[in-house]
């Protein structure tokens, strides 16, 4: 899963980009509203974190034109605590949810797995695919209860997989969700990485769709 913060105080936003990662997340950063909207038309992001008192454009204003162009991914707003106007303009230009500031990073932890569950159809934090559970809120995958020693790549293979459960999922697609912008992406890796999956795994879940890529689907779904 791929996000982007836009936030331009430069310890907050490396405070939130350094807890994201630990999460296990591809973080990309921006520090003013203009770099922001770039990066939010341009890349694909699973989930946006947004400051609304940006330099250059403002977070209301960068949200108007990322809605204004079809853009819908999930934007979580960070606003000034004193500030409830901009609550109500962020949620008005099509923001999913909010933080007041001060906050603590486990809450925005909390709300960014929510707006991607929600996003992908999942209701809870736990999303199960025949044998294999995926905890979202751990960061821990479990086959028939037993849990699998995954290393960061794989996991996040696993994850956009089964968050997008029966849908084909192409290898660029794979790529862009997986790396953050500066990484010299390879789409051939992602086969590497989809056959270590295969063999931890044990079970026969993640199908290879010929010419187009990949899907996760439970047993009883299978064709």
């Amino acid at each position: 899963m791929r996000i982007l913060v836009v936030e331009d105080d430069v310890n907050l936003n490396r405070q939130l980009a350094d807890t994201l990662k630990e999460a296990g997340y591809v973080v990309d950063q921006a520090f003013d509203g203009e770099e922001g909207h770039f990066l939010g038309e341009t890349e694909p992001y699973d989930a946006i974190i947004l400051d609304i008192g940006l330099p250059e454009m403002d977070g209301v204003t960068v949200l108007e034109k990322w809605r204004g162009a079809g853009r819908g991914v999930p934007v979580l707003i960070l606003t000034a605590r004193d500030r409830w106007s901009d609550k109500v303009a962020g949620i008005d230009a099509g923001a999913d949810d909010y933080v007041t500031k001060p906050f603590h990073v486990e809450e925005v932890l909390a709300r960014i797995r929510a707006l991607i569950r929600r996003a992908a159809g999942h209701s809870s934090s736990e999303i199960t695919c025949g044998p294999v559970r995926l905890d979202t809120k751990t960061s821990k995958a479990m086959v028939n209860g037993v849990t699998l020693k995954l290393t960061s790549h794989e996991y996040r293979l696993l994850a956009y997989l089964m968050h997008h459960m029966g849908e084909v999922v192409s290898r660029s697609e794979l790529v862009e969700h997986m790396y953050d912008q500066d990484f010299d992406r390879d789409s051939n890796t992602i086969e590497v990485f989809v056959g270590r999956l295969r063999k931890k795994m044990g079970v026969d879940l993640i199908e290879t769709v010929r010419g187009l890529g990949y899907r996760i689907q439970a047993p009883n779904n299978a064709h």
